[in-house]
């Protein structure tokens, strides 16, 4: 049989009008961003529905609003295929969905989560407009390539491996300078595409640093406990039990980059061979492609 595990997206999957749908059809769903507006005191689900688009995509609201539209998901799979939910054997989250893994493992609840992600988002936010950055999407070159990219352009700028999503995808982070140099030599060096991203700034680097003792002292004000299932750390690809090494980790991950097709790749060593992305967009489904045709992927809607 099977072994399933569930996949909860990170930001950049978000589009005006996710949870929409299942707010209308599920009370439980439209519980669940009432409960948020208390939390964060704005109403969410009118931004998720309605946008506008500009405001939806900012760190600050996007964070949020991911976390509770995945979590909206997996209440729509808890209706629609409870006994998936119950079969789900561990999870893995990119980045800020590394947050909804946690909470569908118990380890936090949801309006400490929630909270956790709005500070998060405006830390990061922070960070970000402190120096200007950004991050750049580099396919068709091999870790070892990217890393010698970053050296030659980096200069005095920082330049640095932000995200190891799948084979030929990695992201590169830092000053926009060292960005727009990255961006210009990589198809010189053999990239089939180098493609700027609409971010905010350059997220799981050295750049990020300001947000780290902002989160530190959120996450030590949040009670946590032992993850019901294994919960896949970006950090390090592995599965924590330790609620204080659990919030060292997250810490972490603010400044490290997200190692996703690793964390992916420890799965399918343990024989997870059955996935369901939680939450919006099909990102995961296409980068787990890319890492393994021969596996299974459902995307559940919202």
């Amino acid at each position: 049989m099977s072994r399933i595990a569930f996949l909860f997206p990170g930001q950049g999957a978000q589009a005006v009008g996710m949870g929409q749908r299942l707010a209308e059809s599920l009370p439980s769903v439209r519980k669940l961003y009432d409960r948020a507006a208390d939390v964060l005191g704005y109403d969410l689900a009118k931004l998720c529905f309605e946008g506008p688009a500009d405001e939806l995509d900012s760190t600050v609201c996007s964070q949020p609003a991911l976390f509770v539209t995945s979590l909206a998901a997996l209440e729509s799979l808890r209706q629609t295929s409870p006994d998936v939910v119950l079969s789900c054997e561990a999870a893995a989250g990119l980045s800020l969905g590394e947050y909804t893994a946690l909470v569908f493992a118990g380890v936090m609840e949801f309006e400490d989560g929630l909270m956790l992600v709005q500070r998060r988002g405006a830390a990061m936010q922070e960070a970000a407009d402190a120096q200007p950055s950004g991050m750049v999407s580099i396919l068709g070159l091999e870790r070892v390539e990217v890393e010698r990219l970053c050296e030659q352009v980096r200069g005095d700028d920082t330049l640095e491996i932000a995200n190891l999503l799948c084979p030929g995808n990695i992201v590169v982070s830092g000053t926009n300078d060292a960005c727009e140099r990255a961006a210009e030599l990589a198809p010189k060096m053999g990239a089939m595409k180098a493609i700027p991203l609409a971010v905010a700034g350059a997220f799981h680097t050295s750049i990020m640093q300001p947000a780290v003792e902002r989160l530190a002292a959120a996450l030590a004000d949040v009670p946590m406990s032992q993850p019901k299932l294994p919960v896949i750390s970006n950090v390090d690809a592995q599965s924590h039990d330790d609620p204080e090494e659990i919030r060292q980790l997250l810490v972490r991950q603010v400044v490290h980059p997200v190692l996703w097709e690793d964390s992916i790749r420890a799965m399918l060593a343990q024989g997870f061979s059955q996935f369901y992305e939680v939450g919006p967009g099909r990102v995961l489904r296409g980068l787990l492609r890319r890492i393994d045709r021969s596996v299974s992927c459902q995307s559940v809607e919202v």
